[in-house]
């Protein structure tokens, strides 16, 4: 029993390297449109009128939020995974 939950913890682990390797791409490229919104000019930017600036505030905008949802996913399966394995741990314990 005890190889069978270290095997499903190293393959969770791995599971979740994963994961947060993507977030970490999915943070780099929110990152980077951050910087380029940021560089924008103040004033008289031309970007296809009011429109283009919107659409592009709004791609910004789903891209931060695409990214938290993400992490907030990790998290949760991160949280089911501990909750399995503690599980595991609490049946192992009483017997």
């Amino acid at each position: 029993m005890q190889q069978i939950l270290t095997e499903m913890i190293e393959h969770m682990s791995h599971s979740h390297e994963q994961l947060s390797r993507i977030l970490e791409g999915k943070r780099h490229v929110a990152v980077r449109m951050a910087q380029l919104v940021h560089a924008l000019p103040d004033q008289h930017p031309d970007f296809g009128g009011f429109e283009g600036v919107l659409d592009n505030s709004k791609a910004v905008t789903g891209s931060v939020v695409a990214y938290l949802n993400s992490i907030a996913e990790l998290q949760e399966s991160l949280a089911a995974t501990l909750s399995a394995v503690m599980k595991e741990f609490a049946v192992e314990d009483e017997e």
